[in-house]
């Protein structure tokens, strides 16, 4: 796995181009003093299922893995929490309302964007809505839909932490 290290050439408090590694998660600029470490952004992931055990299955419109298979999410803002982020990411991808976002666990990542590597530290709740009567794409969503989980091809969705997260989703639901 590459370093981020690589990706920032200029101290971002002062512009210097002094900026060096300082030890294995920062670097420091030599001109300011100021040290930024690389600690991964906070992103989110719903498990969402019907009444029927379905998964409530999205297909990305937006790169990276664009036209493959997600699961609702994003980031999360500023002063929010994660049950906070993960239920904004849900109603503004499809519309739904979380009346309920129970933590299950969390897994490290490498999101890639505009040719930028994000670290993220990914967490995946289990949520459950105030029906579905409301479904519909909208945002990073062209296309929603359920899937009975004995159906799941994990292989169908694009991203890397989503296909090992669904894997151990499902390994716990059988």
């Amino acid at each position: 796995m590459r370093h981020p290290f690589h990706q920032f050439n200029y101290c971002p408090e002062c512009g210097s181009a002094r900026f060096e590694v300082h030890d294995e998660k920062s670097k420091q600029c030599l001109d300011c003093g100021f040290v930024y470490y690389f600690n991964p952004a906070a992103a989110t992931v719903a498990f969402i299922l019907n009444d029927k055990k379905e998964l409530l299955v999205c297909r990305r419109a937006k790169n990276p893995a664009k036209d493959t298979l997600d699961l609702p999410g994003g980031f999360i803002d500023r002063a929010e929490t994660g049950e906070e982020g993960v239920a904004r990411e849900v109603k503004e991808e499809t519309g739904l309302t979380v009346t309920e976002a129970r933590y299950l666990f969390s897994l490290p990542n490498i999101y890639r964007y505009s040719g930028f590597d994000v670290h993220t530290l990914d967490l995946f709740f289990r949520c459950t809505v105030c029906g579905t009567d409301t479904l519909q794409a909208m945002d990073d969503a062209a296309e929603l839909f359920f899937i009975p989980l004995k159906e799941i091809d994990v292989d169908a969705f694009g991203l890397d932490s989503v296909k090992r997260g669904l894997r151990r989703f499902l390994d716990s639901a059988v």
